[in-house]
């Protein structure tokens, strides 16, 4: 059970141990010191009491003793001291009732009180009055008359009962006292023992449980350190700390066991291999990689397969050296053909560039006569734009005045109308003048005048009207023939313009052509150039296939020198397909570097480019 604690518990669980039996011990202990501490207590207050009750019987018995030398001296210093004792046997029976919580000692307590004062009554105060009043001899004669009966014994035999009772408590309390010190005395001891002990046990258990496995699990790493890798790790199965330290270590030994084993393999694989490279150092490529580790099985599949594929590249680069030593004087055959061909090309464009040239100029001709054709067009149209706007501004004219001939008969109108109305004001002051009589005659005379006035102005007005309706339809036709003049001008000035359009489209066109020629000129012009150049590559090339050749025959006593198997061949004549000059073309398109001129376009170099691709 414990194995299954961790240390933290276990630490824990020793230290409650100790702890829960240091409280137990201190318990019993404080247990004890408090029992002690009580007695003490209680005999304190026991030797208190027992003082007081002495201090009882000591004042009592000195009343007696001084009311007796006052009885046989008759001095007052005996009488003083009565009192005075009186008085402290009152006062310490009060303070001792006050103290005691005993029932039968309170009793006690008041039975001696009660005996004192009856003894004062009956025979101390009695006999001292008796003395001062009649005399000693009458006192003494009633004294030797009482006999035992003056005493004073019962009160002191009830204070020394109550002393004894206290004597016996403070013996019991002594007893106890002397008991809890023995028990704290045997407690302090046996606990003592009792912890000691238990800290041995703890101690040697947890030794054994801690100490001695990690002494232990010290030793196996102190032999995995040395190289003992077969070491057994003890405590595996414990679920504490110490169960997961010697997991942990287990697990070193085995990544250790596991190292050890990869490290062989690795030594294996590279002496292998270290074999392998020695052998290709001495160009022989026959050799392979065999019996390697499982984890290495792809390291040498893919070297077996590299020096397979490394062999067939070697056979390919012989069959190539001899197929560029072959495709070499092929290649100076057609280097010469094209050098013919160039010169011929040559004199062709010289001939074409001549009569491009010539036809270049009659283009440039017709084409100053179509601009000076299209100029003259221009400025007709310009001329007819402007007569156009001045029939516009004649037209705008006309309707004006059209306008204005509208507004006068309007006026016309209006005159017309204030004439009709000047009439029938006339008429209507006429016939009034009628009714007023001879007062209203003068004012008739005025109103005929009026009224004939009205009329010649209707008169006037309808002539005038007349009159503007004819010079209004004579401006109406004369607008007409001016729209109609701007009309036939527009279309003319549209038919203009059609034409312009015409000759401008002529020029234009005249003008791409020249400019056309002229680019089939530079063209021409190029092509010429571009054909000196590719006489300068067909020189550049020969020189090319030469170095070619010698590269080749290098290359082949260089491949020589490897030791190849006869299957890699096989294979990659298996593999190869189409003719052998395919795969020497592509040397042939990066010559050696060669000069090129400055002036060169880009459509010449794009034109030279194809017929090098073409060949």
């Amino acid at each position: 059970m414990l194995n299954s604690l961790n240390i933290q518990r276990k630490l824990g669980l020793s230290f409650v141990f100790v702890i829960a039996s240091a409280a137990v011990m201190m318990a019993v202990f404080l247990a004890n010191i408090l029992m002690i501490r009580s007695v003490n207590d209680r005999n304190d207050h026991s030797q208190q009491i027992h003082a007081e009750a002495q201090a009882l019987e000591s004042a009592l018995l000195r009343q007696n003793s001084q009311m007796r030398g006052y009885l046989v001296t008759g001095d007052e210093s005996y009488l003083k001291s009565y009192y005075e004792a009186r008085d402290d046997f009152d006062h310490t029976a009060t303070t001792l009732e006050a103290q005691l919580s005993d029932p039968d000692k309170v009793a006690l307590v008041r039975s001696a009180r009660a005996d004192t004062l009856a003894w004062r009554r009956d025979w101390g105060d009695r006999l001292i009055a008796e003395v001062k009043a009649a005399g000693r001899e009458s006192a003494e004669a009633d004294v030797r008359a009482a006999g035992k009966a003056v005493l004073i014994s019962r009160p002191v035999l009830t204070l020394r009962a109550l002393r004894d009772a206290e004597d016996k408590l403070i013996a019991v309390n002594t007893a106890r006292q002397q008991n809890a010190i023995t028990t704290a005395l045997i407690t302090l001891v046996l606990g003592g023992i009792a912890m000691i002990g238990l800290a041995l046990i703890l101690s040697r258990k947890l030794g054994q449980g801690i100490a001695r496995p990690i002494v232990a699990l010290t030793g196996v790493m102190s032999q995995l350190a040395a190289g003992n890798h077969d070491v057994h790790v003890p405590d595996a199965d414990r679920e504490d700390e110490l169960g997961d330290m010697a997991r942990a270590v287990g697990v070193f030994r085995d990544a250790a066991r596991d190292k050890l084993v990869a490290e062989r393999n690795v030594r294996t694989a590279v002496e292998a291999i270290g074999a392998s490279l020695h052998r290709l150092s001495t160009a022989d490529l026959t050799h392979r990689l065999n019996a390697l580790p499982t984890e290495f099985a792809a390291l040498a599949v893919d070297f077996n397969a590299a020096m397979d594929k490394l062999g067939a590249a070697m056979l390919v680069v012989r069959e190539g050296v001899s197929s560029i030593g072959s495709n070499a004087g092929e290649i100076r055959d057609a280097v010469s053909e094209l050098s013919q061909r160039s010169e011929q090309q040559a004199l062709s464009l010289a001939n074409s560039s001549r009569s491009i040239e010539e036809i270049t100029g009659l283009m440039r001709e017709g084409s100053a006569q179509v601009t000076r054709a299209n100029s003259a067009m221009s400025d007709a149209r310009a001329e007819a734009e402007a007569g156009g706007g001045i029939v516009r501004r004649a037209i705008e004219a006309m309707n004006g005045i059209d306008q204005a001939s509208r507004e006068i008969a309007e006026i016309t109108t209006l005159i017309d109308g204030i004439a009709f109305q000047t009439n029938l004001l006339a008429l209507n002051a006429g016939v009034e003048a009628a009714r007023a009589g001879e007062a209203g005659k003068g004012f008739a005379v005025v109103a005929s005048e009026v009224r004939a006035l009205a009329q010649r102005s209707t008169a006037a007005a309808q002539d005038i009207k007349v009159r503007i309706g004819s010079a209004a339809s004579h401006v109406r036709q004369g607008v007409e023939l001016v729209d109609e003049t701007g009309h036939s001008l527009e279309r003319i000035i549209e038919r203009v313009g059609h034409v312009s359009g015409a000759i401008e489209t002529i020029a234009e066109t005249a003008s791409r052509q020249s400019q056309a020629m002229d680019a089939v000129s530079r063209l021409i012009v190029d092509m010429d150039r571009t054909t000196q150049q590719n006489a300068a590559m067909v020189e550049e090339t020969t020189a090319a296939t030469n170095l070619m050749a010698e590269e080749a025959h290098k290359l082949g006593d260089a491949v020589a020198a490897f030791t190849v198997s006869d299957e890699p061949a096989r294979v990659a004549h298996g593999r190869r397909s189409g003719p052998r000059a395919i795969a020497v073309f592509p040397a042939l398109r990066a010559p050696a570097p060669r000069p090129v001129p400055v002036a060169r376009t880009t459509s010449a170099a794009v034109a030279a480019e194809d017929d090098w691709s073409e060949f």
